[in-house]
């Protein structure tokens, strides 16, 4: 399974647009080859390097969305009506949708982790990551990541 923006590049700088600095809208997103058993997908975007990517001390949870339907193969630049049957989860704004790059310190990494589940979960009431990840142990039959990175204007 493979997952990339046309936006920006795996490894290599998300444009301002979709950050703090920007609209802070949500990027581009696609994927392809998912397993034909999967019943649905889940995606996580996150950031491992806060406060600082010198001395990272918490990871920061940027979006989260489940039971995103295998049928489609794309999320479209600032998407606002999710696909029929996508749950969101909140984020670590305490809120639900996209939230964008917006680093304190230095050149952060954002990853977008895509995965393919063999069940469609229950209703999980707004989960956290932490809650979603723990729904879909045992469940995960095919994961990708893409990482774009981002440094805050000064």
């Amino acid at each position: 399974m493979q997952i990339r923006s046309n936006a920006f590049s795996h490894n290599a700088s998300i444009p301002a647009v979709y950050t703090c600095d920007g609209r802070d809208t949500s990027p581009p997103l696609s994927w392809s080859d998912v397993p034909g058993d999967a019943k649905c997908l889940a995606l996580i975007m996150d950031d491992p390097d806060v406060p600082d990517p010198a001395a990272p001390r918490r990871t920061w949870v940027h979006w989260v969305l489940y039971n995103l339907p295998t049928e489609r193969h794309d999320l479209p630049e600032g998407i606002k009506n999710l696909p029929p049957g996508t749950l969101e989860g909140i984020n670590d704004w305490k809120r639900t949708g996209f939230g964008g790059p917006c680093p304190p310190l230095g050149r952060h990494r954002y990853f977008f982790k895509l995965y393919a589940l063999d069940v469609v979960l229950p209703d999980l009431g707004k989960p956290t990551k932490a809650a979603l990840e723990q729904a879909m142990q045992g469940h995960i039959i095919a994961q990708a990541a893409l990482i774009g990175t981002y440094e805050k204007r000064r």
